[in-house]
């Protein structure tokens, strides 16, 4: 099936895509699909948007579903980040009759564009569709890393219905399974008890609060670096900065450590998809929320236009290598750093069966307190984790 059938256009008015009286917006440099019968090319294109037009994943949030075209409302005015930037803007995933039709649809659209190279975002639309995004990866057999930033964990029954609280566990239970680790950033205690956050961690998975995160951003952005997917939930955003959502809390990251976020997502050669759900525009005051999830794109753009691609898994030549002994030479971690943007990574052993799809992994993100810690004989946290899920 042809990839514009999936699609409906976008429906904005010509104040949004008018050209920036002292500056050439983002809606000069994207090309947007608004006229039925022509449909973007992809010839050339690096970065696409769609937005999809679904919220039955998310029973409480009804009318997530009209939150894309709104934050594109904000987005577009917005001055380019960069010069040399192109995009494409492929329009809006209608819901389908079904849940399951929707979620295929967007599978399908994330696989075809994923094996073209092209990195995606995502404009919500309820959370649960970080699993038709996950099936993408499953669908093109590769193995991911996914980086969720929410104040939930996500990890409810997968006996029941797949929704936005649950669908984390859902992606659990594939066979075969592609997930290689999952990270929550922000998370808030009370909103999971104690069971869920010790569940977390006997599956290996990464869970950092909300608190231990705002006080080390540099650990964050090791996290993201380390993903091939990020969901974003709105809920991870105080109420105050982003009141369009139906659960809103007192308490979230502040806007603009979102937008740090963002921009750590798209500096992250890994990276290739990412979502921003939840945003209800029933709720939003002003278009509040809508602005600040088109602060948190531009930021994502700026960062990927700006991306070092110094990934170590493809040319170690550009890295300064460092071992270091541990347990009187027992055995011996390697660290990389960047000789252009002096980020670490640290190697984790692996001989099994499934070497090659793990091979992008086998490198960590870290930081270089990692490395110091490593220095005084001490093992990395980071590193004990995954060398336990790998061994």
């Amino acid at each position: 099936m042809e990839l514009g059938t999936y699609f409906q256009p976008v429906r904005l008015d010509d104040t949004t895509l008018r050209e920036g009286e002292f500056y050439s917006n983002i809606a000069s440099v994207t090309q947007i699909y608004t006229d039925e019968g022509s449909f973007p090319s992809l010839d050339d294109v690096s970065l696409a948007l769609i937005g999809i037009c679904d919220d039955s994943g998310s029973p409480f949030n009804a009318g997530c579903k009209d939150g894309p075209d709104e934050i594109r409302r904000f987005l577009y005015p917005l001055a380019k980040p960069v010069d040399n930037m192109k995009i494409v803007d492929l329009g809006n995933i209608a819901a389908g009759s079904t849940p399951e039709d929707t979620r295929f649809a967007v599978t399908e659209v994330l696989y075809k564009l994923l094996e073209k190279n092209i990195t995606v975002i995502i404009l919500g639309g309820s959370q649960d569709l970080s699993f038709a995004n996950y099936k993408a990866y499953e669908v093109l057999g590769r193995v991911v890393n996914i980086a969720s930033i929410d104040s939930m964990l996500d990890l409810g029954n997968d006996a029941s219905m797949l929704n936005n609280r649950n669908w984390l566990s859902h992606i659990v239970a594939q066979q075969p399974n592609f997930l290689f680790n999952f990270s929550n950033i922000g998370f808030q205690t009370y909103f999971n008890g104690s069971d869920l956050v010790k569940l977390m961690d006997e599956l290996g998975f990464d869970a950092y609060r909300l608190g231990a995160i705002q006080g080390d951003m540099v650990r964050a952005e090791t996290l993201v670096r380390s993903a091939d997917m990020v969901s974003v939930d709105i809920g991870c955003v105080r109420l105050s900065d982003a009141p369009g959502q139906a659960q809103g809390s007192p308490h979230g990251f502040y806007g603009e450590e979102l937008c740090r976020l963002a921009r750590f997502a798209g500096m992250s050669d890994k990276l290739s998809t990412i979502g921003f759900y939840e945003y209800n525009p029933l709720y939003d005051r002003r278009g509040q929320t809508a602005h600040l999830l088109a602060h948190a794109i531009w930021y994502f753009i700026e960062g990927f236009y700006n991306r070092a691609s110094d990934f170590p898994h493809r040319d170690k030549q550009n890295y300064k290598h460092f071992m270091v002994g541990l347990n009187d030479g027992d055995f011996e971690i390697s660290f990389y750093k960047s000789k252009k943007s002096d980020r670490w990574w640290m190697e984790v052993p692996y001989s099994g069966e499934r070497k090659e799809q793990y091979q992008r992994h086998l490198l960590v993100p870290c930081t270089y307190a990692d490395y110091q810690q490593a220095q005084q004989n001490e093992v990395p946290e980071l590193w004990t984790k995954y060398y336990q899920r790998l061994n």
